[in-house]
């Protein structure tokens, strides 16, 4: 049933499509753009190309367009008066505005050698994934948490064990119990582990839940923006939710990702 309010929930994820470069599914776009840097969450191809203050205005918009409650959602005659003042530029083709030339295509981008994790994750396998997080440990969480002596407390102590019983039972492929310890330790938010939102992605997916795995993927992008493996634990996601395309474009955003990250 279409209403006003469903058009605006509707154009919200446009714009954030738009603006993002990739299909977010609405069920998490608020939950990825709120708090966030605006220039982390645009398309890495309209580098150099927007204004920030624009950009913040139109996540905004989107944002409003995104609430949960319809009431609260802008109606048509808002979103046409936010959006008019930025229209400041004629109408040019995208061809002409991306640089192509008329009637050529634009290159092709040449075939990349995947690395295990990125042949692991189109492939959609989950055993071998297991296998790479579990060799990888926590090498990726070196640098993102700096801790004063005052927070090594009981509590602290506590986390960490909860932690180690789940990296155990994940290493013993006891999803479930992982999922309950690596719990433990993310709810009490003290100490905030890319690593652990990726194994217990894997391990929602393991237990066939791929919502929750999607939304665990992003929390460890949003933890650690530039870690491929986020990226591509939200491609396997994304697979299991029979959203091939989007699966795909971030199977290639985590391949490009790798890519600068490796020695020259």
């Amino acid at each position: 049933r279409v209403t006003p309010e469903s058009v605006s929930f509707s154009f919200g994820t446009v714009l954030l499509d738009l603006l993002s470069g990739k299909h977010i599914p609405p069920s998490h776009a608020l939950e990825m753009i709120r708090g966030k840097n605006i220039s982390l969450l645009m398309d890495s191809h309209l580098e150099g190309n927007f204004s920030t203050e624009e950009a913040t205005v139109v996540f905004d918009l989107a944002s409003q367009c995104l609430q949960y409650e319809p009431r609260e959602r802008p109606n048509t005659k808002d979103l046409v008066a936010t959006l008019a003042p930025l229209q400041t530029k004629p109408d040019v083709p995208s061809y002409q505005m991306l640089g192509i030339p008329k009637h050529e295509e634009a290159p092709t981008t040449p075939p990349r050698t995947l690395s295990p994790m990125g042949d692991a994750c189109s492939r959609v396998d989950l055993t071998a994934i297991h296998q790479i997080l579990v060799m990888t440990h926590y090498k990726d969480d070196e640098g993102t948490n700096e801790l004063s002596f005052q927070e090594w407390t009981q509590q602290m102590r506590d986390m960490l064990e909860a932690r180690k019983r789940g990296d155990l039972a994940f290493r013993d492929k006891d999803f479930r119990t992982a999922i309950d310890c690596y719990s433990q330790f993310v709810d009490v938010g003290t100490m905030i582990s890319p690593t652990v939102y990726a194994r217990r992605s894997l391990c929602h997916l393991m237990c066939d839940q791929p919502d929750a795995a999607l939304r665990d993927a992003m929390q460890a992008q949003c933890v650690y923006p530039d870690w491929s493996t986020a990226f591509y634990m939200q491609a396997v996601a994304l697979a299991k939710l029979d959203m091939h395309k989007d699966a795909v474009d971030m199977l290639n955003e985590a391949a490009t990702l790798e890519d600068k990250k490796r020695p020259k």
